[in-house]
């Protein structure tokens, strides 16, 4: 059964049929375009003008002009980028020359006359007008009682003792002989003080300011100190930049806030000359003459300010130099802070 169930393959097939044995399954055969493997001729990757196996290695100078041509490719965007950052960091210095240059002034700031140390403070003045008040009205009853007896309506004696206690406590009020007995400031007295605070103040702030307003010119440093931008500045920005700041300061309150604004602006000022003499060093070591080059430019400011405002190429070193000459302390005109 097995012999009549048997197939066979024509001849010259490659491929057995398949053969049923008893006791087992028929073998399964794969089909021919599975089992031969594909096989890409050699000749479809080789050109058609058929080189050789093993292709001549590249002689010397044709591996030098290679390697040169390629390191010049990249030096080519390197030497670009590098001269864009030095071009970028020769305006930077510039820009930064300029505002170190324009707001040096911020460094005369006089702390103790901006902060109004001296201001009477609000239970002195109580006081005071509580003293004058008493005063005023024993006067007056002094007064009114030597009136009386000028109508009769006391007796002389009464109005005689009245116009002796008015004529004491008129000298009591004037200031020579009120020091012989109290060492206590007048209400009169601590009003004129704070007069005298605010002219002060002014005539301080008028200096700092200038004639082209030193609060306009150093908008910029916000740049080092966002506190600058800040909206409570705006009207001082607008003042400072119509050259009318100072008159129009009249109060404490004004005074504080440009006082807040100066010492913000000099925190700005520090960080923005750090920064400049970190980049001028850097400049220096990458060997950038056009960027690094000696800055010795002095502020406008007269006065008190000049040399205040003196910019070196190199910060000066532990003993106060900076170079052959000695750098002039900054800030020179500012009194001690209290």
């Amino acid at each position: 059964m097995a012999e009549k169930t048997a197939k066979t393959t024509p001849t010259g097939s490659s491929q057995p049929g398949a053969v049923l044995r008893p006791g087992r399954p028929a073998d399964r055969t794969r089909p021919e375009s599975a089992r031969a493997p594909v096989e890409t001729p050699d000749r479809e990757l080789e050109p058609l003008s058929g080189p050789s196996e093993h292709p001549e290695p590249a002689s010397a100078e044709t591996w030098a002009d290679a390697t040169e041509s390629g390191a010049e490719d990249q030096a080519a965007p390197s030497e670009g980028s590098e001269e864009t950052e030095r071009r970028y960091a020769e305006s930077r210095q510039r820009r930064w020359r300029r505002l170190l240059r324009q707001c040096d002034r911020v460094n005369l700031m006089d702390f103790h006359l901006l902060s109004l140390s001296d201001w009477p403070d609000s239970f002195s003045l109580n006081e005071a007008r509580r003293r004058r008040d008493v005063w005023l009205l024993s006067a007056t009853i002094a007064a009114l009682v030597f009136l009386s007896g000028l109508t009769g309506l006391v007796p002389a004696w009464v109005a005689g003792g009245g116009f002796g206690a008015f004529v004491v406590i008129l000298l009591l009020g004037v200031p020579f002989i009120r020091r012989l007995y109290s060492s206590k400031p007048s209400y009169f007295e601590l009003i004129l003080r704070r007069q005298q605070l605010i002219r002060d103040a002014r005539r301080h702030i008028a200096h700092l300011e200038g004639d082209v307003g030193l609060i306009w010119q150093c908008n910029e440093l916000a740049e080092f100190n966002p506190a600058l931008a800040s909206p409570r500045f705006s009207t001082l920005r607008h003042l400072s930049e119509q050259r009318r700041l100072a008159s129009a300061l009249s109060k404490r309150e004004h005074i504080r806030l440009y006082l807040i604004f100066m010492l913000e602006a000099e925190k700005a000022y520090r960080r923005l000359q750090t920064a400049y003499f970190e980049q001028h060093q850097k400049a220096i070591d990458r060997g950038w003459a056009s960027v690094a080059e000696a800055v010795t430019e002095t502020g406008g400011g007269g006065g008190e300010a000049s040399g205040a405002g003196v910019i070196y190429d190199q910060p000066p070193d532990e003993n106060g130099t900076s170079g052959p000459e000695q750098q002039p302390s900054v800030g020179s005109g500012r009194q001690a802070r209290s």
